[in-house]
């Protein structure tokens, strides 16, 4: 399967900026499960920026209905 690097890059709101898997959301995904996170897109902007992916974040997020 061919990777849609490009498009996935329109949606990506990473913001760590050296990361190697942008738009690689198969890596990315990878990556963050195998450390017990979520990726970044699963987050709001400002979430996302706090560098914290943890699952317990997340449902934080959820239950202040602020996701």
């Amino acid at each position: 399967m061919e990777c849609k690097q490009n498009i996935n890059l329109e949606s990506c709101n990473c913001s760590y900026e050296p990361c190697s898997r942008k738009g690689i959301c198969c890596d990315c995904l990878r990556y963050h499960l195998k450390n017990r996170e979520l990726p970044g897109c699963c987050f709001s902007n400002d979430a996302e920026k706090t560098y914290d992916r943890s699952f317990a974040h997340f449902a934080r997020l959820v239950l202040e209905n602020r996701l």
